[in-house]
């Protein structure tokens, strides 16, 4: 896996991945940026959520479970000192779909949690990170 970032001016840069998707990543104007990208903790943060989404709708998928969408609320504390590193991270699963069993979802979630996603078994280990879930049934 390879990525590049790309100076463009005061705090802003632009990360392109290796398969050739870019991002603009920018800081605050009291940084020297223009506000015009996401920040560097955010894209981490922002990573970790959608490593985890991908492993709960792969696997209620795989289980048979009527999905139809997945979003996750994550909220992180950082310390106080510099580095500024994350401390806690809560993940809020909401899983919306038809007639969903509860243990299936929890299963998802805690599989993710456990072994399947590379982002949150990386970080576990210096960053506290909980998980929770809801389940919104749109049979009606």
């Amino acid at each position: 896996m390879k990525s590049t970032i790309k100076w463009v001016d005061g705090a802003m840069f632009v990360g392109e991945s290796g398969s050739g998707h870019a991002i603009v990543i920018d800081g605050p104007p009291e940084a020297g940026g223009r506000n015009a990208g996401i920040r560097p903790m955010e894209l981490v943060l922002t990573g970790l959520g959608a490593c985890s989404a991908f492993d709960v709708v792969s696997i209620l998928k795989k289980s048979r479970q009527a999905i139809s969408d997945c979003r996750v609320e994550l909220e992180a504390e950082r310390a106080e000192t510099i580095p500024k590193v994350f401390t806690r991270i809560h993940l809020h699963f909401v899983v919306t779909g038809v007639e969903l069993k509860t243990a299936s979802v929890e299963r998802a979630v805690k599989l993710s949690a456990e072994k399947y996603c590379s982002a949150t078994i990386m970080l576990r280990d210096v960053v506290e990170i909980t998980h929770d879930f809801e389940i919104v049934d749109n049979s009606s």
